[in-house]
């Protein structure tokens, strides 16, 4: 599969991904868009075979170490950023009380149009900019990389302090964050 020039070649190793929300609007500084995302996650874990081995979840991106057991990332990558931007797009335009709502729309709607697949509203960038990780140190880097966002951004002091990661997963080596993890390192 083509992602935005680069290509996933083997399905089964793990992968660095970004989904990156189009415009870079900050989707998930809301609660309630936080957690349509990761229930989409863990019905990817449960029903279709997506392996999270690291995440890090920021105001308008998401990274993922990531691998699809014994299906094809590509398709449970579609699969994902199709349904969740169809239940995030259904939460925002409901949303009354999202002060957002028009503006979001509306840009979202803009992506759209530009995007010939998609005739009305585009919620993610189409480039996951996937990134095939063969050996350990490299692995090391990049959940090292995915856990220091938040500490890049100046949100927390340590990466195991913020929430939506899972650093404090592997800074004390057990399953005690948000989502289930299947450790690498």
């Amino acid at each position: 599969m083509l992602i935005g020039g680069y290509k996933i070649r083997n399905q089964a190793a793990a992968h660095f991904l970004t989904f990156t929300v189009v415009g870079w609007i900050d989707v998930f500084t809301r609660q309630l868009y936080r957690d349509i995302l990761l229930d989409n996650i863990r019905y990817c874990q449960q029903n279709r075979g997506l392996l999270v081995h690291a995440w890090c979840l920021m105001s308008n991106h998401i990274h993922l170490v990531a691998t699809a057991g014994k299906k094809d990332l590509s398709d449970v990558i579609r699969d994902f950023k199709k349904e969740s931007a169809r239940q995030l797009l259904r939460s925002i335009s409901g949303n009354r009380a999202e002060s957002r709502r028009e503006w979001m729309l509306s840009l979202f709607s803009d992506f759209g149009r530009s995007n010939s697949r998609n005739s009305r509203y585009q919620f993610w960038k189409q480039d996951n900019h996937p990134e095939e990780l063969f050996t350990g140190p490299v692995i090391f880097q990049k959940i090292d990389y995915t856990h220091q966002n938040p500490v890049a951004a100046g949100i927390v002091d340590k990466a195991e302090d913020y929430l939506y990661s899972s650093a404090r997963d592997y800074r004390l080596g057990r399953k005690c964050g948000l989502l289930e993890i299947d450790f690498l390192v």
